[in-house]
């Protein structure tokens, strides 16, 4: 252990005198604690305050998992807040995405409470405090941002589908980029700190987490299945990001020049050297994950129920045709991945090759490959 020295300690009678020096040092002193106490315990303000009840009628519009919804006024093109069910009486708080005029399919990109649903009269506000709370008829919180006190001052839904609680300065004290569930928007992220995964949804009726899980790992991305009789999730996709060193984010980003989809990254070692996968990093094949046809800023990434990877893109002004896949991992036409890595491909045990599926294996032995194709209850 090495010996510290510490500089003499100087007090205020040895310090130089002067007739301003201690008003001064008080007048500062006490702005500070003043300003200080001001931004911690600042309030959000009567007009900024909200709260929205789930009741009323339904919506008339084809939703993402045929859900029956109801949205409240919260609203940036093409992003709005609802509450969605699939289920009587257990409803989701969520982010939709498409407009009514194009009247195609609405798709949630974000959600406060899976798993936990609220039933009818559950309220969702933003109260003085600064705490943003989905809670039931009764009171009872089912989700909150825990941002009470903190300074919050107003809520804010921007453009590019984040949610946010700001304070005084601007600056954000909380947001919804921080909590995917199992889709990723343009400019959101994984980071290595948290969030750190994308969880699949179980079913479309069923709005709790799946089997498949999106991971951002030291030095790859990677992709895992949870099933029954396993004891731990198995990979069975990765992509490396880099042999040195560590992943400290990676961001989901648009260039609108070029109609360009990916993942940018930063390593720990880099404060600001973002990389993009279009750039080979040690000779590892990286590229873009799509290039959508005059539109790349309304896309998203999704986990899929059946573990697979899509890119969807919403194109604003058609009326028609405003919703396409472009990007999908396991693809038959995709010249990266085979199909055959994908665990939903041939069923839960047909046997996979070339693309296809050929036989599934019985007790009498291989026979031609069905829906069917299930092990035997025992």
């Amino acid at each position: 252990m090495h010996n510290k020295t510490y500089p003499p300690i100087t007090t205020m009678a040895s310090m130089p005198q002067s007739k301003t020096s201690l008003p001064t040092f008080f007048f500062f002193f006490f702005f500070f604690l003043f300003s200080s106490f001001t931004i911690i315990h600042a309030i959000v303000p009567q007009n900024e305050t909200f709260k929205f009840e789930n009741s009323g009628e339904f919506g008339p519009y084809i939703t993402e998992y045929d859900a029956s919804y109801r949205m409240q006024d919260i609203f940036s093109s093409p992003f709005q807040v609802a509450f969605y069910n699939t289920t009587p009486n257990a409803f989701t708080l969520a982010l939709r995405m498409g407009l009514r005029r194009s009247e195609q399919l609405f798709r949630w990109v974000w959600e406060a409470n899976r798993g936990n649903p609220v039933g009818e009269n559950a309220t969702f506000s933003l109260g003085t405090d600064g705490n943003l709370v989905l809670a039931e008829a009764d009171g009872r919180i089912a989700w909150q941002t825990n941002t009470a006190n903190k300074g919050v001052v107003a809520f804010k839904l921007l453009p590019n589908g984040n949610m946010v609680l700001l304070d005084a300065q601007g600056k954000f004290v909380w947001q919804s980029f921080d909590y995917p569930t199992d889709t990723l928007l343009i400019d959101q992220y994984l980071r290595a700190k948290g969030p750190s995964k994308l969880v699949s949804r179980l079913s479309d009726r069923d709005n709790v987490d799946g089997p498949y899980s999106l991971v951002l790992e030291p030095k790859r991305l990677a992709l895992y299945y949870k099933s029954k009789n396993s004891p731990r999730p198995n990979p069975y996709w990765y992509r490396i990001f880099t042999q040195q060193g560590s992943v400290e984010n990676i961001t989901l980003t648009s260039y609108p020049d070029t109609f360009e989809v990916e993942f940018t990254y930063a390593l720990s070692s880099s404060t600001s050297d973002y990389r993009t996968m279009a750039e080979p990093l040690n000779n590892i094949p990286v590229g873009v994950l799509g290039m959508p046809v005059n539109n790349s800023t309304l896309s998203y990434l999704r986990l899929g129920i059946d573990g697979n990877i899509r890119l969807h893109t919403y194109f604003l002004n058609v009326r028609s045709g405003v919703w396409e896949v472009t990007y999908t991992l396991f693809d038959r036409d995709s010249h990266d991945e085979s199909e055959c890595q994908w665990p939903e491909k041939c069923g839960n045990l047909g046997l996979c090759q070339n693309e296809q599926c050929v036989a599934c294996p019985l007790e009498n032995g291989l026979l031609g490959w069905s829906n069917n194709c299930t092990a035997k209850k025992v």
